[in-house]
């Protein structure tokens, strides 16, 4: 079975248009989501239709629960954006969804861990970056439902990875599909640069005796996406880290 994995869309509707496109071009037996789907600098209306239309099964993010559980005038831009321009029923379809899904036997799909929507799963942050968690931290956050699948399918951190875990699951973060940067404030505080602006997606086979990955990196009119965070009234980091992959001060 081929499964393509995307996670970490942030309403970029361009993005994902692209890379469904690809998908199908490659071939896959089934498409999954694993969360934060609307809330960006984008299309939040259009991402969720497109999903919906597509009927592609969705895990729910920390940000898809937030625009629900957060007064607007609460919530940072990304998630106000998101929870003005989706209908109740479509952000009450986003609070609905599964925290986990297993598409095929002994595949297990998170946004962040088995247990949490706001941890990353195989990454912990040192000096503001994001680094590859220990071993031992990363058996401790799989816990006992992801030691004992074969793979486990994550998202949150938008950092690309793959880890086998010795006597436990092959560990794949596809990375982000629309959003290939952030800077977040808030302890602990840490950024996340993919150094290209790429939309990320992951092809996970799991037919074989062995599990195959392809991880993936689309062209798409990134300068369209940039030009929509711009309309919305974005700082120039967003629309700069569209672009290129890149925060300012890295570039």
């Amino acid at each position: 079975m081929r499964i393509a994995v995307i996670t970490d869309i942030h309403g970029n509707a361009a993005a994902l248009e692209a890379v469904l496109d690809d998908i199908a071009a490659r071939g896959a037996d089934a498409t999954l989501c694993l969360g934060d789907i609307a809330s960006g600098a984008g299309w939040p209306r259009e991402t969720v239709e497109r999903l919906q239309d597509a009927a592609i099964p969705c895990i729910r993010g920390n940000h898809d629960r937030w625009i629900s559980e957060h007064e607007p005038a609460r919530m940072g831009m990304q998630d106000r954006i998101a929870h003005e321009g989706l209908t109740g029923p479509q952000r009450g379809w986003l609070m609905g969804l599964p925290l986990t899904l297993s598409p095929a036997p002994g595949v297990l799909a998170v946004h962040g861990t088995p247990d949490s929507d706001v941890q990353n799963l195989i990454e912990e942050v040192v000096a503001e970056r994001l680094r590859p968690a220990p071993m031992a931290v990363l058996r401790e956050r799989l816990g006992a439902a992801g030691m004992a699948a074969r793979v486990v399918l994550c998202g949150h951190s938008h950092r690309t990875g793959m880890v086998q875990v010795p006597d436990g699951p092959l560990v794949v973060n596809p990375g982000s599909l629309g959003l290939p940067g952030f800077r977040i404030s808030r302890e602990p505080a840490h950024r996340q640069e993919a150094g290209t602006p790429h939309a990320r997606y992951a092809m996970v086979d799991v037919a074989g005796a062995r599990v195959a990955v392809e991880l993936l990196a689309i062209g798409y009119d990134w300068e369209r996406a940039a030009r929509r965070a711009e309309e919305h009234g974005f700082n120039a980091a967003w629309p700069h880290v569209i672009r290129t992959g890149l925060l300012p001060e890295s570039a």
